[in-house]
């Protein structure tokens, strides 16, 4: 029965409908078969109601909303101009400045996405300006926009929290060392690429200082929000606000790059983005009362413990599964289909949630890259129309094999991601 449902879902995957729609009808199809017509009709709105009914999930649309503003109100240009100025004397500095740029941008907006567009269309011209190779400038800004979804604050922690009951401040916690750990070795990958161009004159230290004052302001963001969790003085919702709020008052009294007029639109995108969301939750939480019904999780936990594999063996298998889907879906849909039945298996095997969720991330960071869907990969290919999508993929791979690595030494090495969390209680 559990095939048919399964085999049913990707049928309506393949057959281009939307993700969100895809799962609600495969959980309807099965709901109608087990309740029937008038108990299915009766349980929808119950089931779509308290998959929603979850505080933690207010901050979303705020922290959308405020990735909106900051997207639209250009304060990632000033971060990539502070980065350069600081950077670009040192070898391969344009690349290593695109880097830094972006995960300061991620730590700002949380969205990978926001991440590749912002940073990449200056970026792009900028590099290839400058005789970096088309590869290496693809490569370095598909991968630095991925930091968006693993440098807190993220939106992928806060659904794996809301699905786990995980704690979000720990979850944001735990992704702090392994982001900046990823950022230097995409540095690295950058300083060794770029090592027989020629460097560039360093600024004056005028320039970098008027570069300083003039990102201030944007570079205060990160500190706010994720300082004010760190430190007790707010919830991560409350961050949201205090950040949505806080990106409103430097994009229209500070550097006057929004006004009243763009408010539609940020707030039309906003409001569609989280829409795709909570419909995809909508969906899951249809199709995931069916798995409850036929007791897939449980079934799936006895049966892989029956099989008497080692718990290493196991975590590979999960990590070839995230990765296989990674390459037809996006990261949000890969959450809600897979961790209510992941994660009781997790917890049998004895993996720690909170370094799950950093490994999970890394996957889905991975899957941004990977084709045929990576998301990023078509981003650069929107705001660089003459890249081949084959450049793009090709100048993707030496990131992409940084992921693994990172995956490989978090399994020898759990408390890059467990470290912080545990002291910052």
């Amino acid at each position: 029965m559990l095939a048919m449902f399964t085999i049913l879902l990707l049928v309506l995957l393949f057959s281009g409908l939307p993700v969100a729609f895809a799962l609600g009808v495969s959980g309807i199809v099965g709901m109608v078969l087990f309740l029937g017509g008038e108990g299915a009709l009766a349980q929808l709105p119950i089931i779509g109601y308290k998959s929603l009914d979850d505080f933690v999930l207010t901050a979303v649309p705020m922290y959308i909303l405020m990735s909106q503003i900051l997207l639209t109100g250009k304060v990632g240009n000033d971060l990539f101009e502070l980065a350069n100025k600081w950077l670009r004397h040192l070898p391969g500095g344009l690349g290593v400045a695109t880097v830094i740029a972006c995960a300061i941008f991620a730590a700002i907006t949380g969205s990978s996405v926001a991440c590749a567009v912002t940073i990449g269309s200056i970026a792009i011209p900028e590099m290839l300006s400058r005789g970096y190779s088309r590869h290496l400038v693809l490569g370095t800004v598909a991968a630095g926009g991925t930091l968006g979804i693993l440098i807190p604050p993220s939106i992928p922690m806060i659904l794996y929290g809301a699905i786990t009951d995980e704690s979000i401040g720990k979850l944001f916690m735990s992704g702090v060392v392994p982001g900046v750990l990823l950022t230097l070795m995409f540095i690295s990958i950058v300083v060794y690429s770029s090592r027989n161009l020629p460097m560039q004159p360093a600024a004056s230290w005028d320039e970098r200082i008027t570069a300083l004052k003039k990102s201030f302001w944007g570079l205060m963001l990160p500190v706010i929000v994720v300082g004010g969790i760190y430190t007790g003085a707010f919830t991560p919702t409350e961050a949201a606000g205090v950040g949505t709020v806080y990106s409103l008052f430097i994009t229209f009294f500070v550097y006057r790059t929004l006004g009243l007029k763009d408010m539609p639109e940020i707030l039309r995108d906003t409001i569609q983005t989280s829409c795709m969301i909570f419909a995809i939750m909508i969906g899951a939480s249809l199709f995931g009362f069916v798995l409850t019904i036929l007791n897939a999780p449980q079934a799936l936990t006895e049966y892989v413990a029956g099989l008497d594999m080692g718990r290493w063996a196991v975590f590979v298998a999960i990590n070839i599964l995230l990765l296989f889907l990674g390459c037809i879906l996006e990261s949000i849909s890969i959450i809600f289909i897979t961790l209510p039945i992941l994660f009781p298996l997790i917890m049998r095997m004895g993996f720690d949630p909170i370094w799950f969720n950093v490994v999970m991330l890394l996957n889905l960071e991975l899957a941004l890259i990977t084709p045929p869907v990576g998301m990023n990969l078509f981003v650069l290919q929107g705001i660089s129309p003459e890249s081949r999508m084959t450049d793009i993929i090709k100048g993707v791979v030496p990131f992409g094999l940084a992921m693994a690595l990172e995956i490989l030494v978090l399994c020898f090495f759990p408390e890059i991601a467990t470290w912080l969390p545990g002291v910052l209680k």
